[in-house]
């Protein structure tokens, strides 16, 4: 029975890919970036070698970002992470990425739910797609729980 069940999830799913495939108007999307579990002690004792060994406060802050990112409505098509999900070595004094292509891409990049090493806030990046254009704004976790996505962005996914 239970062979049944997984063989017809996996079939739901199919079907559900299959949908996805053309598109379907504008929609909305959320980015998170480095929730980083372990580096907030690890920074403040200066032991970023072996002092990454309580998650209390990433663990508060993602649980956070989760809670806002559920409140929202319409709900996201789908929640990514990027980034550095826990710390595991000293502190970083390079970040390596791919080629830069020389093509007016914008790199793009969003504050951490977890450890801040600067001023940003701790927050998430709201990423609208539409046929024309992809428009995206960060809010800080505060900002996302109690104000929601701003008019002009939710205005964007309405059918023309």
């Amino acid at each position: 029975d239970r062979l049944f069940h997984a063989g017809r999830g996996a079939r739901e799913n199919e079907q559900d890919g299959k949908k996805e495939r053309e598109w379907k108007g504008p929609f909305y999307f959320i980015q998170g970036a480095d929730p980083q579990f372990g580096l907030m002690k690890a920074w403040s004792t200066g032991n970023c070698d072996s002092g990454g060994d309580e998650w209390g406060q990433e663990i508060r802050l993602t649980e956070q970002a989760v809670q806002a990112v559920n409140k929202l409505k319409p709900r996201p098509r789908f929640f990514v992470l990027c980034g550095d999900l826990i710390h595991a070595m000293p502190g970083k004094t390079s970040v390596f990425s791919g080629h830069y292509h020389r093509n007016n891409l914008d790199m793009v990049v969003s504050s951490a739910i977890g450890c801040q090493l600067g001023q940003d806030t701790h927050g998430l990046r709201v990423v609208v797609v539409t046929a024309e254009k992809i428009v995206h704004r960060y809010y800080s976790l505060d900002e996302l729980s109690e104000k929601g996505i701003e008019d002009d962005l939710m205005g964007l996914m309405k059918e023309k």
